[in-house]
């Protein structure tokens, strides 16, 4: 994009000056996904991936180019928090891990550096991203289906459990949480 797809760039884009943004919302998946070239630590190329991209329809609206997929990156969405003050989040496609038997997230990257080999919690310089291995926290999944759920309390334990997992990991409150395309399969969390 030729844009500054921060906060503050769009101050830029609107015309307003930073004082008048009182909220900023991280709008993430429950799992990750990338266009085009650069690194991806947590991009998978087994039938996980495949099954992430399918059952998400990750495919792009104008190229159909098929999106890489991947775990939750909590180590990049942290970053991208520190970099916008995210004040809430949203979290879309829960629904598309149902019927996974263990989940994971992306809790830090490890690194070769001339000191040796690190695991590091934060994004390291662009020099070591092209080679970071991901670090992985294992949670269980859930195989009921939530297609149709309408409150936060009615997920499936293990789905709220990766939702708390993932809010404490990046440090922000998620407050809407997606469980399918549709307007009225978004859920509002208290």
């Amino acid at each position: 994009t030729s844009s500054s797809p921060t906060s503050g760039g769009a101050c830029v884009g609107a015309g307003i000056p930073p004082s008048r943004i009182e909220q900023v919302m991280g709008v993430v998946k429950a799992y990750s996904t990338s266009v085009g070239q650069g690194p991806m630590p947590t991009e998978l190329f087994d039938e996980v991936g495949i099954m992430l991209c399918d059952n998400g329809a990750e495919f792009g609206a104008t190229t159909g180019r098929r999106r890489r997929c991947g775990w939750f990156d909590a180590i990049s969405v942290k970053y991208a928090n520190d970099i916008n003050g995210f004040t809430k989040l949203a979290v879309t496609k829960l629904d598309v891990l149902t019927g996974m038997p263990t989940l994971k997230l992306c809790v830090g990257y490890e690194i070769d550096t001339p000191q040796g080999t690190k695991v590091v919690d934060t994004v390291p310089p662009s020099c070591y991203m092209e080679s970071a291995r991901p670090v992985y926290e294992e949670l269980p999944g859930w195989d009921d289906d939530i297609t149709e759920v309408k409150t936060y309390e009615d997920l499936p334990v293990n789905a709220k459990a990766y939702l708390s997992r993932i809010q404490e990991l990046v440090g922000v409150k998620a407050e809407l949480i997606s469980v399918g395309p549709r307007r009225d399969q978004t859920i509002m969390a208290n």
